[in-house]
């Protein structure tokens, strides 16, 4: 008998994941298929790790792989630092006898333990289960209930303050290189220290021919010298202060960043008390909440928290989560995420929480520049032209890279923070340096390498463009060669746009399908956002797929034959290059006709 997985997490809202099942299970009845659970919670993956319960993630991961797999995963916590410590905690008074995270381990014992406990931390369900690959697509069902049952938005002013800062120089984004692996190799992730001690930082990194090799680095002291400046920019601007990271997917980059805002933003406050918190195990990486909630073990805990009240009130007013129970912005580095928070900010009229519980502009502080300039044009497009319309909006699929066991950049084992200043370099079998990070200073991060090999169905992305072509602000978009969707039943296809046409038929040979956009404003090449907003209801349907491509045209008025003919005449095209590269041995482009 067929049979469902259903997975047992834990991320809010927890009475959805419960109250879900019985609903599964009714349906599933009928169908004669059995449903089974599997405990993949921060708590059970923290249990599996000492051997306190069966590891269920690792059995879902070697059945993700057959094709009998058939599992249902809802959000799981990708726990930040705050929240395993609080985890370990609650399942130690439970009875549960694990060890406390060590911090800095100090001996081979420890790094055992916090090698387990960094199998759980971050996004560590994610890779295990789809290896990477995330393919997010709404039912028509679904955006058709949204397009008719629009969620509020906030209204958009013209003299809208907000804005978004990032660093631009020096950051991840603008020091990253890539090689391509000639052949099946192993590489060893060095720190060549400045009197010219090396310590090895991963032994083995094992690559295949033809993988593309990602590395790169953030300058601290140019990331800090930024976030002074942002802090005084709020301030002169009169806006909030808010930081948006991703501390809980970029499991070891993020956080550390996180910390260095803390540090920045309380800057006298650490210049004073540093050491004494350093000594007190309380970490700026686990945010300000984690720090107020440790001030007891000082004997000066109420000078410090005065002295971080007064830092409060000379800087920028701080965005708030929770206005009403105090918690900012900086509390925990788990509850802001940059792709949740930015989005909820432009929905509201680009305005977040403030001290006094009411809506005000913000500075949205985004330190590393490779998705910021992606939302800087959002906002500069709502401050023109104002707020998204949801009953006409267009939406995105959400596809994700299929790469090798991926993880989020950032989170993986290869990332690190400089223990000195020195050079960090990657060295190949043959004692080559195909990747190197120069001119490191102390508590640099760096994250070498990054591992991506595209699958082979993406056309020739991997060659086209070659690794050189990466240039800073550019980003890979591909041009979609497949033959537009059938039309609804309920009314006739609409015409395509003739300028849409002809960007779709030129260069869809073979590896010719991938184009450059720049990346802070791909939205605009072809498919504006206002030409995907403001489409036009029609009486007679639902408002179209945004990926038919003909968003905005009333066909109501034009001949049959006139709407029918691109059509019949693009998928002929696309048929004759199917037969064609079929004939020369050659698989057809993703999405045309075999």
């Amino acid at each position: 008998m067929s049979s469902i997985i259903y997975t047992h997490t834990d991320e809010a809202p927890l009475l959805a994941t419960y109250s879900f099942l019985p609903v599964v299970e009714a349906y599933a009845a009928k169908a004669g298929v059995t449903v089974e659970t599997r405990d993949i919670s921060l708590a059970g993956r923290i249990l599996a790790q000492f051997g306190h319960v069966d590891d269920a993630l690792a059995e879902l991961g070697e059945l993700a792989t057959k094709p009998e797999a058939n599992i249902i995963k809802l959000p799981n916590i990708s726990a930040s630092i705050p929240q395993l410590k609080a985890a370990v905690k609650e399942l130690q008074e439970k009875g549960f006898d694990i060890p406390d995270y060590p911090e800095n381990p100090r001996d081979d014992a420890e790094r055992e333990v916090r090698a387990k406990y960094d199998k759980v931390k971050g996004s560590a369900v994610n890779p295990v289960l789809r290896e990477g690959n995330s393919d997010r697509r709404a039912p028509v069902a679904v955006k058709n209930y949204a397009r008719n049952h629009p969620h509020r938005m906030g209204t958009w002013s013209s003299d809208s303050k907000t804005n978004v800062a990032t660093m631009g120089r020096n950051d991840f984004r603008s020091n990253e290189k890539s090689v391509v692996v000639p052949a099946d190799d192993t590489l060893r992730i060095e720190h060549v220290a400045a009197d010219g001690t090396v310590t090895v930082l991963k032994e083995s990194v094992a690559v295949l021919a033809g993988e593309v090799v990602d590395g790169t680095f953030l300058d601290v002291a140019a990331l800090e010298e930024f976030l002074a400046g942002a802090i005084q920019r709020a301030r002169d601007e009169d806006v909030l202060f808010s930081v948006h990271l991703k501390a809980t997917m970029m499991k070891v980059s993020d956080p550390i960043i996180f910390g260095h805002v803390v540090k920045t933003f309380f800057r006298p406050v650490f210049e004073k008390y540093g050491d004494q918190l350093a000594a007190a195990g309380l970490s700026p990486n686990d945010g300000l909440g984690a720090i107020l909630s440790g001030l007891d073990q000082l004997e000066n805990g109420a000078e410090v928290k005065s002295a971080i009240d007064a830092a409060l009130a000379e800087g920028p007013r701080m965005a708030m989560v929770d206005s009403d129970r105090g918690i900012t912005n900086l509390h925990v580095p788990s509850d802001v995420i940059v792709d949740a928070s930015m989005p909820a900010m432009i929905r509201i009229g680009g305005h977040m929480w403030g001290p006094d519980g009411e809506e005000h502009d913000t500075l949205a502080v985004i330190p590393d520049s490779s998705y910021a300039g992606v939302y800087q044009t959002v906002v500069d497009d709502c401050r023109a032209n104002g707020a998204f319309d949801p009953a006409t909006m267009g939406s995105v699929p959400n596809v994700g890279l299929m790469a090798k066991a991926a993880e989020e950049y950032g989170s993986h084992d290869k990332t690190f923070e400089a223990p000195a200043d020195g050079t960090i370099r990657v060295v190949d079998g043959a004692g080559g340096d195909p990747h190197r990070a120069p001119g490191l200073r102390r508590r640099h991060l760096a994250r070498l390498p990054d591992q991506g090999r595209l699958d082979p169905r993406l056309g020739q992305a991997r060659r086209h463009p070659r690794p050189g072509d990466r240039r800073p602000g550019r980003v890979l978009a591909r041009r979609d060669p497949r033959p537009r969707r059938q039309p609804d039943r309920e009314g006739p296809r609409l015409p395509h746009r003739a300028r849409h046409r002809r960007a779709h038929h030129r260069d869809h040979g073979a590896g010719r399908g991938l184009r450059l956009l720049a990346r802070a404003d791909p939205s605009r090449r072809g498919h504006d956002l206002r030409h995907r907003q403001r489409a036009p209801r029609l009486q007679h349907r639902p408002v179209p797929d945004p990926r038919a491509r003909h968003v905005g045209q009333d066909a109501l008025h034009r001949p049959a034959d006139e709407r029918r003919r691109p059509v019949r005449d693009r998928r002929r095209r696309l048929r004759a290059q199917a037969r064609a590269a079929a004939r020369q041995g050659e698989l057809p482009a993703l999405g045309q006709p075999r």
